[in-house]
């Protein structure tokens, strides 16, 4: 799944690391980069379109480790609300002629940019689907996950912290699910626990 595909990308990443006691998961270092970074260029290898990075409101240090590349930051000013609020400025920020959006969450350090092809181009080779999902080796539903167009106006109405789960839940019948490798579609890392059992899992 080498080709980039033509639709746009958001990375929600204005969330507050509240369970880090202190640190940013996202400037945590992952192959040599902050995650935020990584999962930015990640982004931008998988898609020819516009990839969205939702932040919190500046100034705010993830933006420095966006510097350079070709992204665009949408500041969510109600980023406390929790992810819906980044999914209303996403949908805000989309250009009228998109026709899907992926939504990628930005503390996955495994997935790839294969990852992001798998789920994009079954958009093609499943049209029935309204929704299409990364899963688990296992069949588990994760993430990306990529939302038709005529979904936009419904996550653009969203509140409150289930980023998108009301949306996919009322459309159950129409989502399409995309075998990932192992656990790349539901890894992430949200404690300092977390991030060392992962680097020591790296390790052996």
């Amino acid at each position: 799944m080498s080709a980039r595909f033509e639709f746009p990308v958001i990375l929600l990443a204005a969330g507050q690391s509240a369970r880090m006691r202190g640190r940013d998961k996202l400037l945590e270092d992952v192959e040599g980069m902050a995650l935020l970074r990584r999962q930015a260029m990640l982004a931008r290898a998988a898609t020819t379109s516009l990839v969205l990075i939702a932040l919190p409101p500046a100034p705010h240090p993830r933006y420095g480790v966006l510097e350079g590349l070709d992204v665009t930051p949408v500041p969510v000013e109600d980023a406390d609300e929790g992810m819906n609020a980044s999914l209303r400025a996403a949908i805000a920020a989309l250009p009228a002629s998109a026709t899907h959006l992926m939504v990628v969450l930005a503390d996955m350090p495994e997935l790839t940019v294969a990852d992001l092809g798998a789920v994009a181009h079954s958009v093609a080779t499943h049209p029935d689907a309204l929704i299409w999902r990364g899963a688990t080796d296992k069949g588990e539903p994760g993430h990306p996950t990529v939302f038709h167009r005529s979904l936009f106006p419904a996550l653009g109405a969203l509140k409150g912290d289930s980023g998108g789960k009301d949306v996919i839940t009322t459309h159950h019948d129409r989502v399409h699910l995309v075998a990932l490798p192992t656990n790349h579609a539901r890894l992430d890392l949200d404690t300092p626990e977390a991030w060392q059992a992962w680097r020591a899992s790296r390790e052996t």
